[in-house]
Parts: C-alpha cells; sequence; structure tokens
C-alpha cells in the first residue's frame, strides 16, 4: 500500500500544530498558576543566537501554510508576526490548521515531481514536491515544535512526551 502526498503532509502538519497548540495552553496555564508574566515565557530561548517561543511557533505555522498551499498551488494566507500573547499565538495556530484542512486531497495529491522555489534567509531554494515535503517542511515543523516545546520544558511547564506526540 503506498502513502499519498495528502496523507504524508496535511494530517501529520495539522496534529504536529494540535499538538504545540496544547503545549502552548499547559504553558499560559504553568505561567497563570505561578504568577509567571506571560511575556517572559514568550520571549524565552534556549540560547542566545536561537529564536524566542514565539517565533518557533510563528516558523512552524509558516512552515505549514507554506507546504500546504504550495503543493496545493493556493495562495496562503500571510500573518504579520506581531503575536505577544498565547492567546495571539493559538489563533494563528487555528488559522493555519483550518486553512490547511481546507486543502483536499485532489489538491495535493500527485504534487511529488511539483517544482517548489522559494527564498529562505535570503537563499534561492528549489525542490521537488515529495523532497520538499519530506526533507525540508516535515523536519522544519518538528524541529520548531520540539524547540517550542523545550523551551517550556526549561522554563518547568510540566510536559511530557506525549503532550509533543499526542494522543490521537
Amino acid at each position: 500500500m503506498t502513502i499519498s502526498m495528502y496523507q504524508a503532509s496535511i494530517p501529520v502538519l495539522a496534529r504536529a500544530l494540535r499538538n504545540l497548540s496544547n503545549v502552548l495552553g499547559k504553558a499560559s496555564a504553568h505561567a497563570s498558576q505561578r504568577k509567571i508574566k506571560p511575556e517572559v515565557l514568550l520571549a524565552t530561548r534556549l540560547y542566545p543566537d536561537m529564536f524566542p517561543l514565539t517565533r518557533q511557533v510563528q516558523i512552524a505555522t509558516d512552515m505549514a501554510k507554506g507546504c500546504a498551499g504550495r503543493l496545493a498551488d493556493v495562495e496562503r494566507p500571510t500573518h504579520a508576526d506581531n503575536e505577544a500573547t498565547f492567546e495571539e499565538l493559538q489563533e494563528r495556530i487555528a488559522g493555519t490548521v483550518a486553512f490547511i484542512e481546507s486543502i483536499s486531497p485532489a489538491q495535493v495529491d500527485g504534487s511529488e515531481e511539483k517544482a517548489i522555489s522559494l527564498t529562505i534567509g535570503g537563499r534561492d531554494l528549489s525542490f521537488k514536491g515529495q523532497a520538499y515535503l519530506l526533507n525540508f517542511v516535515i523536519p522544519n515543523v518538528f524541529f520548531h515544535c520540539s524547540t517550542a516545546y523545550a523551551i517550556l520544558r526549561h522554563c518547568g511547564v510540566e510536559l511530557g512526551k506525549s503532550d509533543f506526540i499526542g494522543s490521537d
């Protein structure tokens, strides 16, 4: 049995973002219970040259919506990248999940050889659809979700592996 480009993309990305949303929910509750200003957690980074929590969430959502839009050849929603609260990050995640889940299997399946070109950090990148999904997007989404998890765990938020993986 084969797996389709849709099955390998949309459900996987939506699940990762839902799990990230749950992790952020626990972080918000943690901050409230311990009287920690939320902006402290949102600005935390693991190392000075790494992005803070807020940017990790922004990049994870950008990667997911970019993938869905590019594979389906539809316009992607844009964000101002100005989220400053847990609630705003939750809205961004929810909007991204709604967008990617609006994409149908017929729009994505068959995109394995589709030419994908983008510019990131001043670098022009070119991929075929399947390599873009499997070798670029999925690792990037999981990297940024994992880094967000690690930042929050480092800050004392009670999280476990099941929070990252989910329980579907």
